[in-house]
C-alpha cells in the first residue's frame, strides 16, 4: 500500500487521533479512532507498534499527525500514514 486512499479502501487500518482530549470535546471525534495525544506518543509507543495493519494518524490540521508519522518512521515503521486534519479524515472516511 502506498497511498492513504488505497489504505482506506483496503479497510485494514487503525485510526489514531493525536489531538488533546479537550479538542475532541470541542471539535468532535471519529468514534473508531483511538486518542493518543502527540505528547504521549513516545511514552505509549508500544501501544502503537503492537497494532496490526496500517496506522493512520490525524489531528486538527495535519501538522501533529505529520510529526507522529515522522517519529514512527524513525523507529523503522513503514505502515504509518498522515490522515491530515480532523475534517479531512472525516470526509475521507465518508467518501473513500
Amino acid at each position: 500500500m502506498n497511498s492513504l486512499t488505497e489504505v482506506l479502501k483496503s479497510g485494514n487500518y487503525v485510526l489514531i487521533d493525536v489531538r488533546e482530549p479537550m479538542e475532541l470535546e470541542m471539535d468532535g471525534k471519529i468514534e473508531e479512532a483511538q486518542n493518543i495525544p502527540l505528547g504521549e506518543l513516545e511514552d505509549r509507543k508500544q501501544e502503537v507498534t503492537n497494532l496490526n495493519g496500517n496506522i493512520i494518524f490525524f489531528c486538527r490540521s495535519g501538522n501533529r499527525s505529520g510529526k507522529a508519522v515522522e517519529f514512527f518512521k524513525s523507529q523503522g515503521m513503514t505502515n504509518v500514514y498522515n490522515g491530515g486534519g480532523y475534517g479531512e479524515m472525516k470526509s475521507a472516511l465518508e467518501h473513500p
